[in-house]
């Protein structure tokens, strides 16, 4: 195991550790627990990342006192005498969008990226019992529908960081492929997948690729939006790069690369066609 990946897995190890559970049995983190582990000594500094993730949070229509918790703790001096100090509990989003916008120069941010944005995304698919209920077929529908959904907003965010023409966002998406895909565009992806020249690739993927290409399409909206990115090539670029840390994320934790997954032998479509036809 390569010391990179040995320093993820211990951190990830301690994101873990550190999680509380409240009586309903609801997981939950506390500032100051993570503030150190972040490596922010000091607590109005940290302060100041919280604020801009609870922006962050509002600007996402979420309710800012759902994931931002104002709590008291009592905390041990040196003398043994104890002090009350202000603290936040904080939901597994709030924690992401901490990292989100914590500094990028520190190994720990970007494996506290990689861990909570997993995890968030784990827990907007719903709950694993639910999701490892389905059939493939399922999965791929529900996968799918929601790639659709986030790929509209992409598109909104590509348009404001300057991706403005049809041809423009065509360049900007084959961008976030050749970075997930190892250099491999959209037509490679189709000419790979034996694909007639109507069939769209996404229609063509099973589950896994599915999910892989749904948690690059939103971390490069978020990205983009977070890092105020202006013009094309800028766009194109951070498109790119969020798929090439897609497809290292995949690396380590030895899955398969998305180009070498099987293409499945039914389409969304037929799916679809499928399912309509069961509930007529």
């Amino acid at each position: 195991m390569s010391e990179t990946r040995t320093i993820a897995s211990n951190h990830h190890q301690t994101f873990e550790s550190i999680k509380q559970t409240n009586a309903s049995d609801g997981e939950f983190w506390f500032a100051r627990d993570l503030a150190p582990l972040l490596e922010y000594r000091d607590w109005r500094n940290f302060l100041q990342v919280i604020d801009k993730a609870k922006v962050a949070c509002a600007r996402s229509d979420h309710r800012v006192a759902d994931h931002f918790g104002e709590v008291t703790k009592m905390v041990q001096l040196g003398s043994g005498a104890k002090r009350p100090v202000p603290d936040l509990t904080l939901s597994r989003y709030a924690c992401y969008l901490i990292v989100q916008n914590g500094d990028p120069s520190k190994l720990v941010i970007a494996n506290g990226q990689t861990y909570f944005a997993l995890q968030t995304r784990r827990q907007e698919l719903g709950d694993a019992k639910a999701f490892s209920g389905m059939s493939e077929d399922q999965r791929r529908l529900m996968l799918r529908g929601e790639l659709a959904h986030h790929n509209k907003i992409l598109g909104a965010a590509a348009r404001t960081a300057g991706v403005e023409s049809t041809l423009d966002y065509a360049i900007f998406q084959d961008h976030g492929y050749k970075g997930l895909y190892g250099g491999l565009g959209a037509k490679d992806i189709h000419a790979r997948k034996s694909l007639k020249k109507s069939q769209k690739i996404l229609d063509h993927m099973g589950s896994t690729e599915l999910a892989a290409n749904l948690f690059r399409a939103t971390q490069t909206e978020e990205k983009l939006r977070r890092d105020e990115v202006s013009g094309k090539q800028r766009a194109n670029q951070t498109h790119f790069d969020v798929g090439t840390k897609v497809r290292e994320t995949i690396r380590e934790l030895g899955g398969t690369m998305p180009e070498a997954l099987p293409t499945p032998e039914t389409s969304i479509r037929q799916i679809e066609r499928a399912h309509n036809k069961s509930t007529d």
